[in-house]
């Protein structure tokens, strides 16, 4: 069998490409590009002359594409799969063809590289210790606002992709959904000539956006705080009441509120039976 390779490419500067990215670039027999004509103008940028048969895999064609790729593989040819930028299967194609080359246990092997997710990461000068990726957000006002809802209460820094005509829009609900105050950095152009990280506010930031921005852009969303649990004794007792009244059971009741606030269960216990006495 061949092997399917996917090879993070430069988010900006060519290079920013690995020796084995050109390596592969040159070697590997099928390469399958996002979009051709910018796989030529990489591989021109890196001297690199391809003796591969290249062929367009992009979210339009990427269900049918896959299938003709594993007949390569299984046929023995390895296959590169390359996107206009980072790592392909991440808001990119290659998903799709990874699940099917593992199907036929086809070998899977990752060229890494630059990544627009970690590198606005550790530049937002946001908490890195723990963090989420969430792609692009919905484009309709309405399932974008449900889908930031949702987060609202995630502790992990979060990273969005989003296009440059909606990030006003984007952050705006942001600002509504986790509040205006709430940390966050818009990473623009990273790595390249006109590379720029505004910092600040969400709030701030819906203003700033306003006017129009351009370029690729990276949102990164400071997490929620950590709640303040429950430790007086008549507010412990209400949320196991209230824990009742829709149908729990006084006992999982206690248990529930005892390890969401974390305070022993006899605590809660106690302020169950004093406020009933």
């Amino acid at each position: 069998m061949g092997t399917l390779l996917l090879g993070a490419a430069p988010i900006g500067r060519p290079e920013d490409a690995s020796p084995r990215l050109r390596a592969a670039l040159a070697g590997t027999p099928v390469i399958a590009a996002e979009d051709t004509r910018r796989l030529r103008r990489l591989t021109a940028d890196l001297g690199v002359e391809p003796a591969a048969r290249i062929v367009s895999y992009h979210d339009q064609n990427e269900r049918a594409r896959a299938a003709e790729l594993l007949a390569e593989l299984l046929a023995g040819r390895d296959v590169l799969v390359i996107t206009d930028a980072g790592m392909p299967g991440v808001s990119d194609p290659g998903y799709r063809l990874v699940r099917a080359a593992i199907a036929e246990g086809v070998p899977v092997s990752v060229l890494p590289g630059p990544s627009a997710v970690t590198t606005a990461l550790v530049v937002s000068g946001l908490p890195t210790d723990r963090f989420c990726f969430e792609g692009f957000p919905p484009r309709r006002a309405g399932e974008r606002s449900r889908r930031l809802a949702a987060l609202a209460a995630e502790q992990r820094t979060m990273v969005f992709f989003e296009a440059p005509h909606r990030l006003a829009a984007t952050l705006e609900a942001m600002a509504a959904a986790f509040g205006a105050g709430r940390e966050a950095a818009v990473c623009r152009e990273l790595t390249k000539t006109y590379e720029e990280v505004r910092r600040g506010p969400l709030g701030d930031l819906a203003d700033w956006a306003r006017d129009g921005v351009r370029g690729e852009i990276t949102l990164v969303v400071g997490g929620a705080p950590e709640p303040e649990g429950l430790s007086d004794p008549a507010d412990l007792a209400a949320a196991v009441a209230a824990r009742e009244a829709a149908g729990t059971a006084r006992k999982q009741a206690i248990q529930e509120i005892a390890k969401e606030n974390g305070v022993p269960k006899r605590t809660v216990y106690d302020a169950v039976v004093g406020a009933r006495g």
